[in-house]
């Protein structure tokens, strides 16, 4: 018959083991700042700040801020989206729902959606997989994905004269 003791002492044991294994292959926790990265210009109206850009998984965190009258066009997602509302309001015209600050939006893979935001918007998200813009007919006129992401980030910093940010690679 084992003892409360023995129990104990085998799972500080486990632990121990996993938390070597963690020690071992785990990626260091980060921190980054606000100031870490800028908001880089998508399309008119529409900006991005790169949070992270893990290319294990293929996705990337962001604050997308749509500026008053700011459209992002029309697209697909081939992975779950989620996002959170910082501030201001914003919806997709396909749907009747508004998201405003404070709410929590998450989107299934294939879903067809342009983003509008009347008053301006400030929204988290996290994208796992390619996003495809589409045209009137359906067509994918361009698809951005994390490396599509890392390269926005990289090729305007580097054209401003901003340091790259290591902190935001996974």
């Amino acid at each position: 018959m084992t003892t409360t003791d023995e129990v104990i002492s085998n799972y500080i044991q486990i632990e121990s083991r996993v938390d070597k294994m963690r020690d071992k292959y785990a990626l260091k926790e980060g921190y980054v700042d606000g100031e870490g990265s800028p908001w880089v210009p998508f399309i008119p109206n529409v900006y991005i700040k790169h949070l992270t850009f893990d290319v294990r998984s293929s996705s990337a965190a962001n604050v997308l801020w749509v500026q008053a009258g700011g459209e992002l066009g029309r697209h697909r997602h081939r992975g779950p989206v989620s996002g959170y509302v910082i501030e201001g309001t914003w919806l997709y015209r396909e749907y009747s729902w508004v998201a405003k600050a404070g709410d929590f939006v998450r989107e299934s893979p294939g879903r067809t959606h342009t983003l509008y935001s009347e008053k301006g918007m400030k929204t988290f998200f996290w994208l796992n997989g390619p996003l495809e813009f589409l045209d009137e007919e359906d067509r994918v006129v361009e698809t951005v994905d994390v490396f599509w992401f890392i390269n926005h980030y990289e090729t305007y910093c580097q054209e401003q004269g901003i340091p790259i940010d290591e902190r935001l690679y996974l």
